[in-house]
């Protein structure tokens, strides 16, 4: 059956082909479950966050590398052994375990401080191992031309989830409080991984691509630190490494940063809840606009290099900027700015790098740098930036540096985007 009038249009306005909308619905449902799920949760570790000290904040940070250390053998083993259909169900249903224990916890002792600093850590662990996961389900999935037009959309679900995240969580937590959005967070997640399934199944209707992989059945075999070891031996994956840690020093400059100034200016915990779900609301936002009419057309007709290089070299200006008008505001609008760049151009164009890699490094080693990478330089650029104050006590110089760092990682992406195209097979 021929489709019609309004599915044409809307396939030309998206760039989507004959046969491929179900997988994009799947996608995106499979971002916009996990991240509404997360995204009601994200606020209560903020203000967690800020109740432990602004001074201590590098303390939760190496606290969560460390744990990040302890959850990758913890993968590897489900992903050594799972077909790889069943890897983010097994990993997704682990995680649900979890909160539904952090749920019942909380509920027989909400005011426990050591309870909140476990929430804090374990939610930024799932943070990122369950984003990870998920990507490395569309990386087995799509071939690269596709990745190059699709992977934007589908990541708009995750910004439209980071939008309906915060406004559920507002509307629910007086009627069930942090326990019971716990309980619904878990709900989401299950469905979410119910989309990831339905997203593989395509995958196995459809006919491959010339030259791309079987359909994901055997497991990976290996061992469970075989991702390490992956990392360490290609000068590929280092380089993506290394535009993660350029990522996350940049990120996390800017989130101590943003403790600072949003404890200084709004020292009631309820007015600091408000306030970071306020700039998730304006990310999100601009990010679903990017994604959605932007991001595709960028990488389809400019190149990937584009998508990689363009929020470093803002974020350049942006750490100047703040030097010489060390404001809330300028932060904010900072801030927002590289987090709906991210959103929007970073994140996709880092996910399409690993559509040119065998599918062990699609999931152990890409788990690796997206979980223990980053966390790992969330914490050494924590202590640098806790130095950094001690020693100059200038929020200019900590500016001017991660000036310097957005150069780096511009120069990083640049790089990784001609080593892609190189890599990439002239077809798909």
């Amino acid at each position: 059956m021929a489709p019609g009038p309004l599915a044409r249009r809307l396939s030309r306005l998206f760039d989507v082909k004959e046969g491929e909308a179900p997988a994009v619905l799947a996608g995106v449902a499979m971002f916009f479950l996990l991240f509404t799920g997360y995204f009601m949760l994200r606020p209560v570790r903020e203000t967690m966050g800020i109740a432990g000290g602004v001074d201590n904040l590098q303390w939760l940070f190496t606290g969560t590398f460390v744990a990040t250390l302890l959850a990758i053998p913890l993968f590897g083993a489900i992903a050594t052994v799972a077909p790889r259909r069943r890897i983010l169900p097994w990993t997704y249903g682990f995680f649900a375990s979890n909160l539904l224990g952090f749920a019942a916890a909380i509920a027989a002792a909400p005011e426990n401080p050591w309870l909140a600093r476990a929430f804090y850590i374990w939610l930024s662990v799932f943070n990122l191992l369950a984003i990870s996961v998920a990507w490395s389900v569309l990386a087995d999935v799509f071939a690269t031309g596709q990745a190059k037009r699709l992977f934007a959309l589908m990541a708009a679900g995750a910004s439209a989830g980071g939008l309906a995240g915060p406004l559920l969580g507002i509307a629910l937590v007086g009627w069930i409080g942090q326990a019971g959005l716990m309980v619904v967070a878990t709900a989401f997640l299950l469905a979410s991984a119910g989309c990831a399934l339905a997203l593989q199944r395509w995958r196995e209707r459809q006919p491959l691509p010339p030259g791309e992989q079987a359909a994901p059945r055997a497991p990976l075999g290996g061992n469970p630190f075989a991702g390490i070891s992956t990392v360490l031996r290609s000068p590929y994956l280092m380089g993506i490494a290394l535009f993660v840690v350029l990522l996350a020093s940049v990120t996390t400059f800017l989130y101590f940063e943003q403790a600072r100034l949003v404890a200084l200016h709004f020292p009631d915990r309820v007015d600091q809840t408000r306030v970071f779900g306020t700039l998730d609301a304006i990310v999100q936002a601009l990010a679903i606009l990017t994604q959605v009419f932007i991001t595709g057309r960028i990488v389809q007709r400019l190149g990937l290099a584009v998508l990689l290089v363009t929020v470093p070299v803002v974020m350049a200006f942006g750490f100047l900027w703040l030097a010489l008008a060390p404001t809330f505001a300028v932060f904010a609008i900072v801030m927002v700015t590289r987090r709906a760049g991210e959103y929007a151009l970073a994140r996709p164009g880092r996910e399409m790098l690993f559509t040119v890699v065998p599918p062990e490094a699609k999931y152990k080693a890409k788990n690796v740098i997206d979980t223990a990478v980053y966390r790992g330089a969330d914490a050494v650029s924590g202590w640098v930036k806790a130095g950094i104050d001690a020693i100059a006590s200038n929020p200019a110089v900590v500016a001017v540096a991660g000036a310097a760092l957005a150069v780096a990682w511009a120069l990083t992406g640049w790089s990784l985007a001609k080593a892609q195209q190189r890599r990439a097979p002239p077809r798909d």
